[in-house]
């Protein structure tokens, strides 16, 4: 194996000037890598990173302060080709869930002056934004009890309107919020997010956010599968005995709108994408990247395939994602005049086919309620209007469906994580095999499904005869029809 090790240098006087909420695996393989490069760039600089997580996985908190907030990425470019680094770019860890000790320190340090960024990554529905129409779910208990208790807030959304009114209050500048979620027009969202629940407790300060905080869209690009053992033991294996790595592809791309009336990092030195526009970026990631592996994870987890590099390496599966790409993704993209599509879907397929990453298809699975109508239900409905096919996205939509059912096509359970898991197991037991009923029940969800998609018969029959599709004939001989024009 080839072998690059990159340890850390010592940042003990770099101050924290971003704060990060959601210290998961993604952040560390990803934001925190970046920031990382800058800092041993300048040897030091104002721009260390406080991370809190709010919703779970204290455990982590406790590890890295062990650690002192070191730990290790290992980037495989394949098997055999291995980059291992220390980072050291977070500098302060707090556990800020309900309950947790560091609550009101993570609100402190959001309303530090020298805090002049604000990310996130918090998964699309930690936004609490109606999938469907884009508005925040006010009668979500968690954001119902930021409208009640303000000042002791459980969400991000909660966090950033406490946090930013308390700066107000003070006099001092606002922070700029940059999300780092797989959505479409993510700043824009999270904006919307932000200033409906401000506007909830003060319209004066819903104003204010409006006006003066910055909320620049990016999109980021790295996969980064959760630990396992496995993984933990091939690192021992290397003289890395750390509970704290994460393991990821050679791969990273960041995408960022370059606003940001406090300041940033110079993070283009370290390869970020500084634009005036995301959009078509992000778009053309979630559509083909993120649709790509929500078609993998269903209909693979239905087969009993384990991981992405599982699926991939069957030609069924293959020839399924060059189709939707070429044919039915890259048909509703916008892009510069310079972005071949075809390299880049290419490009996707070696990535999805790297023997390193062991990237579970349950995990991608989760939250699918909160992932289609970004990955797969816009790009349909363009699609619909230019009277194009939509075949790929069908079955996926098709063998998310039944995904939810907590079922495999084999009869073996698993866990079905998402937020309105009980009411797809409610619609799944009151309609149980009559699948025409079932379909349309799914489908009359409107906080997944827009109205205008889900009325159109074109849609509606495409869905219900790959339902049907699947449960008859399963997932090969599906993929086999589909793949020789017959589905």
């Amino acid at each position: 194996m080839t072998q690059v090790t990159t340890q850390a240098s010592d940042y003990a006087d770099a101050p924290v000037g971003i704060v990060h909420i959601g210290l998961g695996a993604f952040h560390r393989a990803h934001q925190a890598v970046f920031v990382e490069r800058n800092l041993a760039r300048h040897d030091g600089g104002e721009w260390g990173i406080s991370s809190a997580n709010i919703r779970s996985n204290q455990r982590l908190v406790e590890l890295l302060r062990d650690r002192g907030q070191r730990y290790h990425v290992a980037e495989y470019a394949d098997s055999q080709t291995l980059t291992l680094r220390e980072i050291a770019a977070i500098r302060e860890a707090l556990y800020a869930g309900e309950n947790g000790e560091d609550h009101e320190a993570l609100l402190a340090r959001l309303s530090d002056p020298a805090v002049r960024i604000v990310t996130l990554t918090v998964t699309e529905k930690g936004y609490y934004l109606s999938p469907a129409e884009g508005t925040l779910m006010v009668d979500a208990p968690a954001i119902a009890h930021d409208i009640a208790q303000p000042h002791a807030p459980r969400t991000a959304p909660g966090l950033l309107v406490e946090a930013l009114a308390r700066r107000r209050a003070a006099g001092i500048a606002p922070f700029t919020v940059l999300c780092c979620d797989n959505m479409p027009d993510n700043g824009k969202r999270t904006r919307r997010a932000v200033v409906e629940l401000a506007g909830e407790r003060d319209p004066a300060l819903a104003e204010w956010i409006a006006a003066s905080v910055a909320f620049p869209s990016s999109m980021v690009d790295r996969i980064v599968p959760a630990m396992t053992e496995a993984d933990f033991a091939r690192l021992r294996e290397l003289g890395v005995d750390d509970p704290a790595a994460v393991t990821c592809e050679a791969f990273i791309q960041w995408v960022v709108e370059d606003d940001f009336p406090q300041g940033r990092p110079d993070w283009e030195h370290e390869g970020v994408e500084m634009v005036a526009d995301v959009a078509p970026f992000e778009t053309m990631k979630l559509r083909m990247l993120n649709g790509s592996h929500s078609l993998l994870a269903y209909l693979g987890a239905l087969d009993g395939v384990e991981t992405v590099f599982d699926a991939v390496s069957r030609a069924d599966f293959k020839a399924l994602l060059k189709r939707y790409m070429r044919q039915e993704a890259a048909a509703t993209l916008t892009m510069p005049e310079d972005t071949d599509l075809t390299t880049y879907a290419d490009s996707l397929l070696a990535r999805f086919a790297n023997d390193s990453l062991r990237h579970r298809l349950h995990q991608i699975a989760m939250d699918g309620s909160q992932k289609l109508p970004q990955r797969w239900l816009q790009g349909a409905r363009m699609r619909l209007d230019d009277a194009g096919d939509i075949s790929c996205t069908a079955l996926g939509v098709a063998a998310w469906i039944r995904y939810t059912a907590g079922s495999d096509l084999h009869g073996r359970p698993h866990a079905v994580d998402d937020p309105l898991a009980d009411t797809f197991a409610a619609l799944h037991a009151r309609h149980g095999d009559a699948e025409e009923s079932l379909i349309g029940a799914f489908l009359a969800e409107d906080t997944v499904f827009p109205r205008g998609l889900a009325d159109d018969a074109r849609f509606s029959q495409a869905v219900l005869g790959a339902y049907r599709s699947l449960q008859a004939r399963g997932v090969t001989a599906s993929l086999a029809a589909l793949n020789e024009g017959q589905g």
